[in-house]
């Protein structure tokens, strides 16, 4: 009986320390945005995932506001178009979203990540969820001033780490991506 307790008391804490552990990542990204810490931010997310993803949450909108009947009266319009709007769009997003850029735009934030319901600062993000997909991904709901569809965060558990693998943007802010491309 006595040989039990220890084993339970070590399965319990790893338990606890895996579903802790996606929340104590969250907690040092958004310390190292409000400390404008490019360095950390570049460790913690998977740059090259994010990029990918928003380009093609750019490119599809486009598309869809293009509509589908431009696309059926050839057959090769719809791969260079999308070749094309790839490309500028890849261009631009490749520059645009960088762990330096993200730091620089936090010097303008004063608190960073908060929890609740209200916007104090403009910049804030207010977190209105978070939780486990499943065990190996985690989804993060988070909502700044004046946005009527939240910024979704997804973080993938690899090597042991989690990181930001994507980033789903509110149609308002990825139309906005899209016309400066």
């Amino acid at each position: 009986m006595r040989v039990r307790w220890p084993a339970i008391t070590v399965v319990l804490g790893l338990g606890v320390s895996y579903f802790a552990y996606p929340y104590a990542t969250l907690w040092r990204l958004d310390s190292a945005i409000r400390h404008a810490d490019a360095a950390t931010i570049e460790t913690m997310v998977d740059w090259y995932a994010v990029r990918e993803g928003l380009k093609e949450d750019i490119c599809d909108m486009a598309f869809e506001d293009a509509g589908a009947d431009t696309h059926v009266a050839s057959g090769e319009l719809p791969p260079f178009g999308a070749g094309f709007v790839r490309g500028i769009a890849g261009n631009a997003v490749d520059q645009a979203v960088t762990a330096e850029t993200v730091a620089s735009m936090s010097h303008g934030m004063s608190h960073g990540m908060s929890h609740g319901a209200t916007h104090d600062d403009p910049n804030d993000a207010v977190l209105e969820w978070a939780f486990f997909q499943n065990p190996m991904l985690f989804t993060v709901s988070l909502r700044t001033a004046g946005s009527a569809e939240p910024i979704r965060v997804m973080m993938e558990l690899r090597n042991m780490r989690w990181k930001v693998r994507r980033v789903f943007l509110p149609g308002a802010i990825l139309e906005r991506a899209g016309s400066h491309t």
